[in-house]
């Protein structure tokens, strides 16, 4: 594999994951204790990036060594247990990727006032377009880091405009007022949590970028998607809290976008606008590719005619939402549900780790075990407590 191929497929898979970590949710959720924990967040964002380094390096190592997707890995430790591991990703991930569709029609409803549904089924084909073209695997790579790149630069525009307190903003980022793990959870689940820490693993597999001579560029690619999504998050930060430390108060109904607003008027609206459709349809289309590599092994039906499977992804996502309007109830379970994701999925990777039918004679670090395990407590126990919070809005 030539050096420059295989720089553009490292970027590409740590694009694809960063991007599909940056949806609606992960703007919302910025803002939103931005505004609760002032200057303090750059803690949770702080701590945040060290678990989520800690799970990815843990999920994206084992993926390559075995040179299996996730779900063989997981069908190979226990027989079956590959095929729940795949309901929850592609339950999940359906249920997120309706949010993403409604999250791109408002962008779209910001940018030129088209209604939401109208603006979410133009997205949802552009989305499909993606995978329609022949070298669908590079224009994906390279659609996201476009977008990416686009996001970052014209949340930085915004940040300068804010004019935040970055001197305070350092400062507590190292000796926070207040610790809220809540909300460091929330961080972690929303840039590593269900499909998406996998997102960039299977990208990898899928262009062959595996085995043990290939682990410090898996290293290198998974670092840098976290690396990607951060740097979103830090200057997101930063603009949120240039906004409320002036003393605006945000939206509640839509907090990122009343940050924009406030930082650079009706231009800053319009770049919401932008920033708000590339992050959802970003991200659609790497919750779809991702969702359908679960189930990919499992047929060879399904593997020869994957895009269509994709496509189908991403229409069934786009009708629910132009149809319905909003999610039905059941998808609040869904979305509990993939909170449980990630706990499960690195057990199964940390298991999996030490049997030499899945690794071979591979040695995987114990500091990256202990790591790992550590994050799987913490995660099991918020996941556990958001279904149980989620149950009781079914009935």
């Amino acid at each position: 594999m030539k050096q420059q191929s295989t720089r553009s497929i490292l970027l590409g898979a740590a694009f694809l994951m960063a991007t599909s970590a940056i949806g609606p949710g992960f703007l919302t959720q910025t803002t939103h204790f931005t505004d609760q924990l002032a200057a303090s967040f750059g803690f949770v964002i702080l701590i945040s990036i060290f678990i989520d380094i800690g799970a990815q390096l843990n999920i994206w190592r084992i993926i390559a060594i075995s040179e299996r997707p996730a779900q063989d890995i997981a069908n190979r430790l226990l027989p079956g247990l590959g095929i729940v591991l795949s309901i929850l990703i592609v339950a999940g991930g359906l249920a997120f990727n309706i949010g993403n569709i409604a999250g791109a029609g408002l962008g779209t409803n910001v940018l030129f006032g088209v209604s939401p549904e109208m603006g979410a089924l133009f997205s949802g084909i552009v989305a499909v377009a993606v995978f329609l073209v022949r070298e669908a695997g590079k224009v994906m790579d390279r659609f996201a880091q476009i977008a990416g790149f686009t996001m970052i630069a014209l949340t930085i525009f915004v940040m300068f405009s804010a004019n935040p307190p970055v001197g305070e903003a350092v400062t507590k980022t190292f000796v926070p007022e207040t610790i809220d793990f809540l909300a460091i959870i929330t961080l972690v689940g929303g840039t590593v949590g269900g499909y998406i820490t996998f997102a960039g693993g299977h990208r990898l597999l899928d262009a062959g970028v595996k085995g043990k001579e290939s682990l410090g560029h898996v290293t290198k690619s998974s670092v840098s998607a976290i690396g990607i999504a951060s740097i979103m998050r830090i200057f997101l930060f930063l603009a949120t809290l240039g906004v409320v430390s002036s003393g605006i108060a945000l939206d509640p109904s839509n907090p990122p976008a009343s940050v924009f607003q406030a930082a650079a008027g009706n231009v800053g609206y319009k770049i919401f606008g932008i920033i708000m459709w590339a992050a959802a349809v970003t991200s659609v289309v790497g919750a779809a590719y991702t969702s359908v590599s679960f189930i990919r092994s499992f047929s060879k039906t399904i593997d020869r005619n994957h895009k269509w499977f994709i496509v189908g992804f991403i229409v069934v996502s786009t009708a629910v939402f132009a149809t319905v309007g909003k999610p039905v109830k059941v998808l609040i379970l869904v979305g509990s549900l993939n909170g449980l994701i990630l706990p499960i999925a690195l057990s199964v990777m940390l298991i999996a780790a030490y049997k030499t039918k899945i690794v071979g004679d591979y040695k995987h670090p114990l500091w990256l075990t202990i790591f790992g395990a550590v994050i799987v407590v913490a995660m099991s126990y918020m996941g556990i407590m958001s279904l149980i919070e989620g149950l009781p809005q079914l009935f």
